[in-house]
C-alpha cells in the first residue's frame, strides 16, 4: 500500500472522528442552548399570567398564546418554580408530543394555584434537524475536498520522491552518467536526493575499483601461468627425460592447467555476481544448443551416448559468452557423469530448458550442489561449474532446480516470464 493511501486513510479517519465528535458536542450544546431559551420564554409566560392575576384578581379563562396552560389548586404556599420535560396532548384526538413545561405558584384571594405552562419541542426539533442536516452536508463536502486535495496536492508533493525512486530503479553501476540533481522546496527530499547522489558516486567508484582489480588480476595471474605452461610444453618435448621425470612434469602441467581454469572461473564468478558482464543481445537458444551438440559430438561418441533432443525455438536476451559457458557446463556435466551407452535428453520449450542423463542411483545433495567447490568423489573438475550455472541463472532471474528419479538425474532451468514478454515485443 502506498504512503499516500496510508496518509489518506489516517487523515480521513481522524477527520471523520473529530467531525462526528464535534457534531455530537455541537448537537448537545445547541439543544441545551435552545432548552434554556425555551425555559426563558416559559418563565416570561408565567410572569405574564402572574401579572394578569395581580391586575385582575382572577385566573384567566383563555390562554394568552398557543401554549398549553393549566391551573391546579394546591395547599402548599411554598411551592417552588421548576422546569421539566413532559409529554402532552395539545388537543383531543391528536398524538402525544414532547414538550418543555414549567410549574409555578400563583395566589388568588388567598387560594393557591399551581400553574403549569407547556410548550412544544417541535421548533427545537426542527432546528436540531436543520443543524444535523447542515453538519452532515458539511462533513461530506469536507471529506470530498480532503480526498481531492490529498490526491492532487500530495501527488505533486511526492513527485520528487517518485523521480528519485525511478532513477534508483534504472540505476546502472556501469553507466558513466551521473544521477541528476533535483532541487526541491521540501528539505527532506533535498536531503534524500543528496544522499542518493553520494551513495551512487560511492557505488560507481567501488565498481571501477573492482573492475580494475579483476582486469589486473586476470592479466597478472594469467601471464605467469602462460609462462609456466609454455616452459612445461618445452620440457615435455625433451627426449632426455626419463619416465619418472616425465610423469612429474605432466602432473605439474595438469596442476597449472587446473589453476588456470580455477583463476578464470573465479574471475568469471566475480564478474557475474557484480554484474560486470553487460554485452546482452537477442539469442536463439535452439540454434546455440544445436551448435553445442556438434562441438561435443566426439566426446559424446567416446562414451557411446545417445542424444534425444526435443528443441523448440526459444529466444532470450543474454550475454552470448555467458550462455556459451552455461551450455558448456551443463553438457560437460551431463556427459562426464553419464553411464556407458547411456542417453542424454535435452528438452527446450518456451518455458524451460531440461538436461537429463542416467547416472548413479544415489541422488546428489541438492542443498550443497550449487555451492562453490562442491563436487563428486570421482570428479576431476574444480567444483565451480554448477556454481557458475547457478549464478548465470540468477543474473537473468531464471530458476534452476535439480531432481533425481531412479537413475535419472535432471537439471531444469525455468525462464523468467517478464523477460519472455520483453522478447516477444
Amino acid at each position: 500500500m502506498k504512503l499516500a493511501t496510508h496518509y489518506n486513510r489516517a487523515s480521513i479517519v481522524i477527520t471523520v472522528v473529530v467531525l462526528i465528535a464535534g457534531a455530537m458536542i455541537y448537537y448537545f450544546a445547541i439543544r441545551q442552548i435552545t432548552r434554556n431559551q425555551l425555559d426563558r420564554e416559559i418563565a416570561e409566560e408565567i410572569a405574564e399570567r402572574v401579572d394578569y392575576v395581580n391586575r385582575n384578581g382572577k385566573i384567566p379563562k383563555n390562554d394568552f398564546d398557543d401554549n398549553l396552560t393549566e391551573f391546579v389548586k394546591i395547599n402548599d404556599a411554598n411551592f417552588p418554580t421548576r422546569f421539566f420535560d413532559t409529554v402532552y396532548v395539545s388537543a383531543p384526538g391528536k398524538t402525544p408530543e414532547n414538550g418543555r413545561a414549567a410549574a409555578a405558584l400563583i395566589t388568588v384571594d388567598g387560594q393557591h394555584y399551581k400553574v403549569i405552562i407547556t410548550e412544544s419541542y417541535a421548533g427545537i426539533n426542527n432546528l436540531v434537524q436543520i443543524i444535523t442536516l447542515i453538519t452532515t452536508v458539511l462533513l461530506i463536502v469536507l471529506l470530498l475536498v480532503l480526498l481531492i486535495t490529498n490526491k492532487f496536492i500530495l501527488t505533486n508533493l511526492w513527485q520528487p520522491f517518485y523521480s528519485i525512486l525511478h532513477e534508483l530503479k534504472i540505476f546502472n553501476v556501469a553507466d558513466p552518467k551521473i544521477l541528476p540533481s533535483r532541487p526541491n522546496r521540501v528539505d527532506e527530499f533535498n536531503e534524500l536526493n543528496t544522499a542518493v547522489q553520494i551513495m551512487a558516486s560511492r557505488v560507481k567508484n567501488d565498481y571501477q575499483h573492482l573492475k580494475q582489480f579483476t582486469e589486473n588480476a586476470s592479466h597478472e595471474m594469467m601471464t605467469p601461468l602462460a609462462v609456466i605452461t609454455t616452459k612445461l610444453d618445452t620440457l615435455i618435448q625433451d627426449e632426455s627425460l626419463n619416465a619418472g621425470q616425465y610423469e612429474q612434469i605432466n602432473d605439474i602441467y595438469s596442476a597449472a592447467g587446473k589453476l588456470s581454469r580455477l583463476n578464470q572461473s573465479l574471475l568469471l564468478l566475480v564478474k557475474i555476481e557484480n554484474k560486470l558482464v553487460n554485452d546482452e543481445e537477442l539469442l536463439n537458444l535452439q540454434l546455440l544448443i544445436i551448435q553445442k551438440l556438434q562441438q561435443f559430438k566426439e566426446l559424446i561418441a567416446t562414451k557411446d551416448i545417445t542424444i534425444v533432443d526435443v528443441l523448440k525455438e526459444k529466444k532470450v536476451i543474454a550475454s552470448k559468452s555467458l550462455i556459451d559457458i552455461l551450455l558448456n557446463n551443463l553438457f560437460s556435466n551431463a556427459i562426464r557423469h553419464n553411464i556407458e551407452h547411456g542417453k542424454l535428453l535435452v528438452t527446450l520449450t518456451n518455458e524451460k530448458l531440461v538436461f537429463q542423463n542416467p547416472g548413479t542411483a544415489k541422488p546428489l545433495d541438492a542443498n550443497t550442489l550449487f555451492e562453490r567447490f562442491q563436487k563428486g568423489l570421482n570428479s576431476d573438475g574444480i567444483g565451480l561449474g554448477l556454481t557458475i550455472v547457478k549464478n548465470i541463472c540468477q543474473l537473468y532471474r531464471w530458476d534452476i532446480t535439480y531432481n533425481h528419479q531412479g537413475l535419472l538425474h535432471s537439471f531444469e532451468i525455468v525462464f523468467n516470464k517478464d523477460i519472455e514478454t520483453v522478447v516477444k515485443k
